[in-house]
């Protein structure tokens, strides 16, 4: 059995259907993928002077778990922004399973099946754990008006509602906080119940914005496990993240922005390696790579940072 086949079985199903099917994926910026999930094109944004955004085009395959990267100022979080429609660009189109949605309202692009974490989470934090889950389903008969006053129209929903949620809450470990107020979580319960509460929807695409920002290192494991196994269930996942640990340990492909644009695309190992990335990290001055010890950014002894 040639190697790189053999070590693709040793992978969860899910990740091994990813790694073959980028194997031939041309490793050069915008490439195209064989099931794209989301497409961009010309998409920009300029603040003032400073043009945050500018990608030619960027294709981001179903079922891959991808990580978006780059330094500070990157604008990984502002096409973030743009792409969930909580920001409107000067320019660009994008679609979502080969439908425009350039200027559609955030809810709109949930209900399709694309939902976002934020880097600061959006916890609602008077209501309860569960009442937040609650309000992340969609579709729900009992909002509207009329059939609110015709409870028999609605509680199997909500019925159905609550079991999912609590089935959620127990694989995020938060089934103990049901009755708890948000707002009493700590920041990494409260990254859980951010995810927990984006998967109400039953989404095709969940893109996370820095889900390790703020989260002690007794729950990283956990996020990163949680992140995985919405992979296996063949959600894709588009995540923002500086933790280059995490991004070696959990990425099928690895997208990388500087200065507003998309300057490198590959496999994580590829991509630490790329001297274009090692520039835009590091500066010209450092010779040493993104090393794949450890998957660390790593500077040489002239005193570089990550």
């Amino acid at each position: 059995m040639p190697a790189n086949t053999e070590n693709t079985t040793k992978m969860a199903p899910g990740r091994a259907a990813a790694v073959e099917a980028l194997r031939d994926v041309a490793r050069v910026p915008g490439s195209p993928k064989p099931d794209p999930i989301l497409v961009a094109d010309q998409v920009s944004r300029q603040f003032g002077g400073l043009k945050a955004v500018d990608v030619t085009h960027v294709e981001i395959q179903r079922g891959a778990i991808t990580a978006l990267i780059g330094p500070n100022g990157a604008g990984k979080t502002t096409l973030f922004n743009l792409l969930t429609g909580f920001d409107n660009p000067d320019t660009g189109e994008w679609t979502f399973n080969k439908t425009p949605v350039a200027g559609k309202a955030p809810y709109r692009l949930a209900r399709m099946g694309m939902v976002r974490t934020f880097q600061l989470t959006k916890a609602l934090s008077r209501m309860t754990v569960m009442d937040n889950m609650l309000l992340g389903a969609s579709g729900q008969s009992g909002e509207r008006v009329f059939k609110a006053l015709l409870p028999f129209t609605w509680k199997a929903q909500e019925r159905a509602n609550t079991e999912r949620a609590m089935e959620l809450l127990g694989r995020f470990n938060l089934d103990a906080k049901i009755d708890d107020f948000a707002g009493s979580l700590s920041g990494g319960q409260r990254k859980l119940l951010e995810m927990a509460r984006a998967l109400m929807v039953g989404p095709e695409i969940v893109m996370l914005d820095e889900p390790m920002a703020g989260v002690n290192p007794a729950l990283t494991q956990s996020l990163l496990g949680h992140i995985k196994n919405i992979r296996e269930e063949g959600t894709t996942v588009l995540f923002v993240e500086h933790d280059m640990d995490m991004v070696h340990d959990i990425s099928d492909w690895v997208i990388v922005m500087a200065q507003g644009q998309i300057i490198a695309e590959g496999p994580p190992d590829a991509v630490m390696k790329d001297p274009q990335v090692i520039e835009a990290y590091l500066g010209s001055r450092h010779g040493s790579a993104l090393t794949a010890d450890g998957a660390s950014l790593t500077a040489d002894s002239q005193g570089g940072t990550t």
